[in-house]
C-alpha cells in the first residue's frame, strides 16, 4: 500500500460524499490551535479523536469529531497506524480534497505524531481559533502569533470559497459562495460584487446575507474589505493564480506549525 493508494481512497470518498470542505476544516482546526507569545504550544496531532475532554469538545470543533472523523474512519482503519498517522491522514485528506474540488495541488509532508489521549489538547480555543463575529484586530491577534502576515490571513480566509456554516455547529448558517464545492476565487469575487444585509441566525448569531442568492458572509469575512486586507481581496478576485500560490504557501505553514522532523515521503 502506497501514498497513491491512500490518495485514491480519499479522492473516491470526496467525490462520493461531497465532503471535501469538512476535511479542510478538520485539518485547519487540528493545526490551527498552534500559537506563540501569550499562548504557546499546540500542533496537528489528531487529538479531536478523543471526546472525553479537550479539543474534541471545543465548540469551535463541533461536527469534526463525529462527522469528519467518522467519514475518514474506513480509510483510517485501513492505513493507520501501519502506513500513516491520523494527523498526517487529516492533513493529506484536506490537500487531496482541495485539488479534487478544483483547487491547487498542495504538497504534504509526513511525520506528525498522534496524541495518545485528550490530555494532549491545548487548554482552550480562546485566543487560538478565530471567532466569526469579530473584525480586523481579532484576526490579527489570532493569526499573528502563528506567524501569518496580513496577506496570509486573506489567503487562508479564501478557504471559505468552499463549504457552508451549519447552525447546529457554529451557530452561523449558510454557504459563502454559490458553488460551495468548487475551490476557486469566487469567495473574493462575490465579496466584492454583492451587497449583504444584517441578519441573526436561529441560534442568535449575527451574520450578513445576500438577498438574491442567499449566500452569507460572516463579520470576520467582511472585515477583509477593510485596510490592511482589502488590497489582497482585490488582487485575488482578479488573479486566481496569485490566490492559489499564496494559499498554498500559507496553508502549508499552517499544517506544519508546531511540527518537527517532517519528511517528504511516508
Amino acid at each position: 500500500m502506497s501514498i497513491e493508494d491512500i490518495k485514491a481512497d480519499i479522492t473516491a470518498l470526496v467525490k462520493d460524499k461531497d465532503c471535501g470542505p469538512i476535511f479542510i476544516r478538520l485539518s485547519w482546526h487540528d493545526a490551527g490551535v498552534y500559537s506563540t507569545k501569550k499562548l504557546s504550544g499546540g500542533c496537528p496531532n489528531a487529538v479531536m479523536r478523543f471526546t472525553d475532554g479537550g479539543e474534541g469538545t471545543f465548540g469551535a470543533n463541533a461536527g469534526l469529531p463525529d462527522v469528519a472523523v467518522g467519514l475518514l474512519k474506513p480509510i483510517a482503519d485501513k492505513y493507520v497506524p501501519s502506513k500513516i498517522s491520523n494527523a498526517d491522514l487529516w492533513a493529506l485528506a484536506a490537500n487531496v480534497a482541495t485539488e479534487v474540488m478544483g483547487g491547487p495541488a498542495i504538497p504534504t509532508r509526513f511525520g506528525r505524531k498522534d496524541a495518545a489521549s485528550s490530555a494532549e489538547s491545548v487548554e482552550s480555543q480562546a485566543g487560538r481559533l478565530p471567532d466569526g463575529d469579530k473584525g480586523v484586530s481579532h484576526l490579527r491577534d489570532i493569526f499573528g502569533p502563528k506567524g501569518f502576515s496580513d496577506r496570509d490571513i486573506v489567503a487562508l480566509s479564501g478557504a471559505h470559497t468552499v463549504g457552508k456554516c451549519h447552525a447546529d455547529r457554529s451557530g452561523f448558517d449558510g454557504k459563502w459562495t454559490e458553488d460551495h464545492l468548487a475551490f476557486n476565487n469566487s469567495y473574493f469575487k462575490e465579496m466584492l460584487a454583492k451587497e449583504y444585509a444584517d441578519e441573526t441566525t436561529a441560534a442568535g448569531c449575527p451574520q450578513k446575507k445576500h438577498g438574491g442568492s442567499g449566500t452569507i458572509m460572516l463579520i470576520s469575512d467582511l472585515a477583509l474589505l477593510e485596510a490592511p486586507f482589502r488590497q489582497f481581496v482585490e488582487l485575488y478576485a482578479k488573479d486566481q493564480e496569485a490566490f492559489f500560490k499564496d494559499y498554498v504557501s500559507a496553508w502549508v505553514k499552517l499544517q506544519e506549525n508546531g511540527c518537527t522532523d517532517l519528511r517528504d515521503s511516508l
